[in-house]
């Protein structure tokens, strides 16, 4: 059985992937506190979708995934860039990400029906 897990969504991925949200709470600036089900996918797509339309350094993505805990960050991170949905690419001081063509697959399999 999936638990349900509360987490901060960020507005426009709230909107997008309204299946994995069982409740929503209050909204703070620009994410919506809600109660989740299939936590770890919900983070993967909340760091694809940030992705999807332009690069983003490491500290850029932290901030707008609104994966709060860093540890959980780096793990979903990780799995991306091992899976190949995400690359990551040095920049001078900076580390780059972007999304992949199989990361546009994989985001691609869970948007809403109506797009």
């Amino acid at each position: 059985m999936i638990r349900a897990r509360l987490t901060y969504v960020p507005l426009e991925v709230a909107e997008q992937f309204d299946d994995f949200i069982i409740k929503r709470d209050e909204q703070v600036l620009d994410a919506v506190k809600a109660r989740t089900k299939d936590y770890s996918t919900l983070s993967l797509l909340k760091l694809l979708y940030q992705l999807r339309g332009n690069s983003m350094t490491f500290s850029e993505l932290y901030s707008k995934s609104k994966i709060r805990m860093k540890r959980s960050f780096l793990n979903y991170l990780h799995l991306c860039v091992n899976y190949n949905f995400v690359k990551k690419e040095a920049v001078g001081v900076n580390m780059i990400y972007s999304i992949t063509d199989k990361g546009h697959t994989m985001l691609g399999l869970f948007m809403q029906k109506s797009n």
